[in-house]
């Protein structure tokens, strides 16, 4: 039986390798889709040594399949964001107690305690679902705060900016987390220079502006709030837990979750050494649904299991997984 302590208690790579190979044998024999997936690429745990060899699960399946693990009742699916007409992701959770430990745990690795902070959500879009995991996270992490000028700003944004001035002029720590488009809203009716605000963008024009690169992005930003850097969160539907970037958009994985990347010609073959491709990523925080997802993200392995995005894959399909179509 795999602990929820043991997960978010791995202190090094040895660690994570064993337990990433229980939780692949494990969700092989309680994950139907999994399975079946596994059983196509003819893949068995006992041929599965090393990171690289674990089969990925292409993450369009938690479209079209229930990707579970667990036999317990579901208390609370998350869906992804998508215009009218598309089919959206749903990530089926069998127990959030698991979903608040990673990212509670997540944020003191990278920040430290919460307690310490104020939050400030400038998250308009996503208020409007209740099925967000992101907005369920900061919520969370609003009232973990116990700050009363923490919360969801909506697009109240003249109370935004006097808070913002207020709480940096006293010498405040604030945390400021949005989407891309919300924040170069703010910047546009306000100039800042805040010198003890995190400015956090978790990506994200969702139809409201023209995509931008990271740097063209970071730059706006940096310039409108008076920062030297960018914070960035990567997280997603299908995940529960995040990785953060300090800047330069380098993002650092919590020790539960690692990164790798696969060829992008051939989607099965992954690459065991930092090379430019797919980005596979392992969650063992998900460990009642499936730890080992393809995504549609491109991106480049660094050293230390840092990792940069760099775009998305072409009409967001994943070339040659398209092997368990039902």
């Amino acid at each position: 039986m795999i602990k929820t302590d043991d997960i978010f208690s791995i202190s090094s790579e040895a660690e994570f390798l064993d337990l990433a190979l229980k939780v692949f044998r494990f969700q092989f024999e309680n994950n139907n889709v999994y399975r079946s997936y596994c059983d196509l690429l003819y893949v068995n745990p006992s041929d599965v040594k090393h990171l690289h060899e674990i089969p990925f699960l292409p993450i369009q399946f938690f479209k079209s399949h229930t990707v579970l693990s667990s036999q317990n009742d579901i208390e609370t699916t998350f869906t992804s964001s998508g215009t009218t007409g598309q089919i959206t992701s749903k990530h089926h959770v069998t127990d959030l107690k698991i979903y608040e430990s990673s990212f509670k745990n997540g944020f003191q690795h990278f920040y430290g305690n919460i307690e310490d902070y104020t939050l400030i959500a400038l998250l308009p879009n996503y208020l409007e679902r209740e099925g967000s995991s992101l907005v369920y996270m900061v919520n969370q992490l609003i009232n973990d705060s116990n700050k009363p000028e923490s919360g969801f700003y909506l697009n109240n944004l003249d109370e935004l900016k006097d808070t913002l001035v207020q709480l940096d002029k006293n010498n405040k720590k604030v945390l400021l987390i949005g989407v891309s488009f919300a924040l170069l809203d703010l910047i546009e009716s306000y100039t800042f220079n805040l010198n003890n605000t995190i400015v956090m963008e978790t990506g994200g024009m969702k139809g409201r502006r023209k995509e931008l690169i990271r740097e063209e992005l970071h730059k706006l930003l940096k310039q409108g709030f008076g920062v030297d850097t960018i914070h960035s969160e990567y997280g997603m539907t299908e995940l529960l837990s995040q990785a953060y970037s300090k800047g330069h958009g380098v993002f650092n994985c919590p020790p539960w979750m690692n990164i790798l990347t696969r060829d992008t010609e051939d989607a099965l073959t992954v690459f065991n050494t930092p090379k430019t491709g797919g980005i596979n990523i392992i969650d063992l925080a998900n460990i009642n649904s499936c730890s080992f997802i393809a995504t549609q993200d491109l991106g480049r392995l660094l050293p230390n299991n840092q990792f940069e995005i760099i775009g998305r894959f072409d009409n967001s399909d994943i070339r040659g997984c398209n092997l368990m179509v039902l």
